[in-house]
């Protein structure tokens, strides 16, 4: 390509450092990149991103395609799962109009490069999963009988700000009794009673990137079939914790896990993915799956979070952050895996 229009703004973010609501940014296979944004931001964008030509107007597509209105034919790239259709439909009308030019789509090469992450990157994530398990470490010192599912969320996001975060990473999930058989359960006033298991999905954000950490506790001593659950997901996750090695097929990660959990009798109640890159965003690439035709390259981080949930009784989820490295698997959320029972 000879021009692409990135409008994705965690992509925008990406390469420009600009983290307001609204800009496009134009790069050119010559190393010319143009920024526009509206009048709301013109400071912002001239602190976060000083040596980048700047446009203001509220009409972003527009400008920036205008600013190569005398360039010779070329071929020209947007991010088609970007903008909308109208958006789309202005970009198309300009280039269509002029002789020569060619209109494609940039796919998703920006995502591409951020999947890679490098060592800022991977310091920030540490630092993002350091706050979350110091957090957590707190809470589960503390009481658990008898306190609702809203609380002990409450009271977590609470901790994990207290240690510095910027904000939360996403919707702390706290899903106890039954309710931990719900992957995504909305934490309600039901209290934590003696024999729950207790789910815990949660994260930090720091310098805008994110922390994902689940772990499931016992409260009290439980039964038999939790703990047998329980051992099943966590041998899950370590065999595909230990398949996170640079040139591994992504689809073999997600076998490691998924072959773990066949063999101990439990993968049709393992009823979401295995996992996902995390970084600027919770969820991006690669989603690990066995449809993944890629293999995992250095620096790459991602979730590892298998789980085993029965519905009406109960469900385990355990999950960490790691990083690819060139040694082998670092795992960022340093909390441990072992079975807790707390009162």
């Amino acid at each position: 390509m000879d021009a692409a229009l990135v409008t994705d703004l965690v992509n925008v973010r990406y390469l420009s450092g600009f983290t307001g609501s609204n800009a496009a940014l134009l790069v050119t296979v010559d190393g010319r990149a143009v920024f526009a944004t509206d009048g709301r931001y013109v400071d912002q964008a001239a602190t976060q991103c000083p040596d980048v030509e700047r446009l203001v107007s509220r009409q972003l597509t527009e400008v920036l395609v205008a600013t190569l209105e005398d360039h010779k034919p070329l071929r020209f790239a947007v991010e088609t799962h970007s903008l909308s259709v109208d958006e789309h439909g202005i970009v198309a009308a300009q280039v269509t109009s002029r002789d020569g030019w060619e209109l494609s789509s940039l796919e998703q090469a920006v995502e591409g490069l951020r999947e890679v992450k490098d060592a800022d990157e991977i310091e920030a994530l540490r630092t993002a999963c350091d706050m979350s398990t110091q957090a957590l470490a707190g809470l589960l010192a503390g009481e658990l009988l008898g306190r609702t599912e809203r609380a002990l969320a409450r009271d977590l996001e609470w901790r994990m700000y207290e240690l510095g975060a910027e904000a939360i990473a996403f919707e702390t999930i706290v899903a106890s009794g039954p309710n931990s058989a719900i992957p995504h359960h909305e934490p309600t006033d039901r209290q934590v009673a003696a024999g729950d298991l207790l789910k815990i999905d949660f994260g930090a954000r720091h310098a805008a990137y994110h922390a994902d950490c689940t772990r499931t506790v016992l409260v009290g001593s439980g039964a038999d079939w939790q703990r047998d659950i329980y051992a099943a997901v966590a041998a899950a996750q370590r065999a595909g914790v230990d398949a996170c090695v640079v040139d591994t097929p992504v689809a073999d990660v997600d076998a490691a896990s998924r072959d773990s959990l066949a063999s101990a009798g439990y993968l049709e109640s393992f009823t979401t993915g295995l996992g996902h890159g995390v970084g600027l965003q919770i969820h991006e690439e690669p989603l690990i799956s066995k449809r993944h035709p890629g293999r995992l390259r250095a620096h790459t981080t991602l979730t590892i979070e298998p789980g085993i949930y029965l519905p009406g009784r109960g469900g385990v989820r355990i999950e960490d952050t790691v990083v690819v490295t060139e040694t082998g698997p670092e795992v960022l959320t340093h909390a441990t895996r072992d079975l807790l029972v707390l009162d």
